[in-house]
């Protein structure tokens, strides 16, 4: 499942129907919710502004999942981003995935998040409380573990 909207989600229901979906083929299910945070300590973020190309980004998405499911053996997987305006603690994205033992949910869960945070065409545009505003640049780290992914090992643990 992908899903791409604006409205926000229920993580709990979400689990619920991967877990039904894939049923007894599932031994573990693995989660991740991302959520609007301050940009940093002494500069608190107002609203986070997503955008991102339809269409293309679903089917990014979609490859992002086959490649996790088809690497890790993954029985089923679920990805929901939020765009628009989101305030300061809201959920942004949720990523599911089941399998029958937990390492494969695990490093799938993980590569998942890592992918779309470099591959998938969404754009963050930053409202600080102060009222500056600026578009949030990709980071070398998260560009760096993506590429750890593709090289076939797993990333360095990083922030």
């Amino acid at each position: 499942m992908i899903q791409v909207q604006e409205a926000d989600f229920d993580a709990a229901a979400l689990t619920a129907e991967l877990r039904a979906r894939t049923g007894a083929q599932a031994g573990a299910l693995v989660t991740f919710t991302g959520y609007v945070r301050d940009f940093s300590p002494d500069r608190p973020t107002d609203t986070l502004y997503l955008e991102h190309y339809p269409g293309m980004c679903e089917r990014e998405l979609d490859t992002i999942a086959a490649t996790a499911r088809q690497r890790w053996n993954l029985a089923g997987t679920v990805i929901v981003h939020r765009v628009g305006a989101l305030s300061r603690e809201a959920q942004i994205v949720f990523v599911a995935t089941a399998s029958a033992h937990r390492g494969d949910a695990f490093r799938g869960c993980e590569y998942i998040i890592d992918a779309l945070k470099t591959r998938a065409p969404f754009w963050k545009r930053e409202t600080l409380a102060s009222g500056e505003r600026f578009w949030v640049e990709q980071r070398q780290a998260d560009d760096d573990r993506t590429q750890a992914w593709d090289a076939g090992g797993s990333p360095k643990e990083q922030p």
